[in-house]
């Protein structure tokens, strides 16, 4: 069964994760994808963190992750030269991929104005960190500051007293996250011009990527007037069935029984402390937060009482919400992860089988299937070719550095 985007290209000229990322979901979902480098290559590349094949090499699981199953075209966008290049490419695309800074776009050509002049049908699609509005739009940008350090993330994470502000989970965070929301307006400007004819530019910013998913806590802090989401102090939650508890061999489960009067009798029952079920003190939502710290102190001993395994089979038991607090090393081991195939392995270009993620989106019960990133330049020949140039302008064009 085809993919759902096979037969539309994609041209990629981008950076770093954010809109790459956003790039490999289009190239899952069948688009061929072109991505345009510098003769250096993507700078990401330069990290190089894991061992290769070998030992000796090295690759960079950011790149293999981010840019799978794309071509890989070196131009100097620089030149005169490498920009006709990419003008050759676009003729018969569907869609322009970048992350590049206004300003560059402009010193490029490639600005929305001077695309969508010459190919009135492009879609037009970027990345940027603050939104190319407003004083700050040629402004650039990591995850690590416009998403999670100014999207108010990290300050919502951290506690009052804590002496440094909380990380992100890990690279890329912010990137993929805000890469899948550019992915998904790209798919509604593909459907949109197939309805009407009607040629899209597509915007996503992380700092609008981050204030999308905390909108929940920007709505109550305006209307509050206060300048962070409200938390309940610690050790003290609105609900005790809302709540992460530690069990005897050190692991946590987190409980999220939003519904907490339909569960506390039977789960009091089940975990054998049924006088618990009808305490006066206990007995409904309005009785336990009267109560909330004695509560608590009730609940925090049941749990550690047992082993994280031990409560597995016990909370099997019950209808309530709950789940483990798993490391991520653990992911791959999940009965669930394995049984809807959330990853895959892909043979890197240096040897290496790898683990990636698959796209969150699945058609017809089935993951969408992984490509291996290319080396740099490794497509040029082909790509340039198929764009009409001949062997001696390709050539040509080698020798004077335009392409890799």
């Amino acid at each position: 069964m085809g993919r759902p985007l096979e037969g539309i290209k994609v041209v990629e000229a981008s950076m770093w994760a954010f809109v790459p990322v956003a790039g490999a979901i289009l190239s899952d979902m069948g688009a061929e994808v072109i991505k345009v480098e510098p003769t250096s290559g993507d700078p990401i590349r330069g990290l190089r963190s894991v061992p290769g094949a070998t030992g000796a090499e090295k690759m960079e699981l950011s790149w293999e992750c981010y840019n799978r199953g794309k071509k890989s075209v070196t131009l100097d966008l620089k030149s005169s030269e490498g920009q006709a290049v990419l003008m050759r490419l676009l003729d018969d695309a569907d869609v322009f991929l970048t992350n590049f800074l206004p300003r560059a776009r402009l010193a490029m050509n490639i600005d929305e104005k001077t695309l969508r002049a010459r190919f009135p049908k492009l879609i037009y699609a970027f990345g940027s960190a603050v939104g190319h509005r407003g004083p700050e739009g040629d402004k650039g940008g990591y995850d690590a500051i416009s998403y999670w350090a100014r999207g108010g993330i990290a300050s919502a994470l951290t506690e009052p007293d804590a002496e440094y502000p909380v990380s992100p989970a890990g690279p890329a965070h912010g990137d993929t996250l805000s890469g899948s929301m550019l992915a998904g307006g790209i798919c509604a400007a593909i459907a949109k011009r197939a309805m009407t004819g009607e040629a899209s530019t597509v915007e996503v910013s992380l700092l609008n990527a981050a204030m999308w998913s905390m909108q929940r806590g920007i709505a109550q802090t305006m209307m509050d007037g206060t300048d962070n989401f409200p938390r309940p102090p610690r050790g003290r939650p609105n609900n005790v069935l809302s709540y992460n508890y530690r069990t005897s061999d050190g692991r946590f489960l987190s409980l999220c029984m939003l519904q907490q009067d339909k569960y506390w009798a039977k789960l009091m029952h089940l975990v054998g402390r049924p006088e618990l079920a009808d305490d006066p003190r206990y007995v409904d939502a309005k009785a336990r937060g009267r109560n909330v710290e004695a509560c608590l102190n009730e609940v925090t001993t049941i749990f550690a009482a047992r082993t994280l395994a031990e409560w597995r089979e016990i909370l099997k038991q019950q209808d309530g919400q709950w789940d483990v607090v798993q490391h991520i090393g653990e992911l791959h081991g999940d009965v669930q992860v394995q049984a809807n195939e959330y990853l895959q392995t892909v043979r890197t270009t240096v040897g290496v089988d790898i683990p990636v993620v698959s796209v969150p989106m699945q058609f017809d019960g089935k993951p969408l299937p992984a490509g291996q990133s290319p080396d740099v330049g490794a497509h040029s020949d082909e790509v340039l070719a198929a764009a009409g140039l001949s062997e001696d302008e390709i050539i040509d064009l080698k020798v004077k550095g335009v392409v890799f």
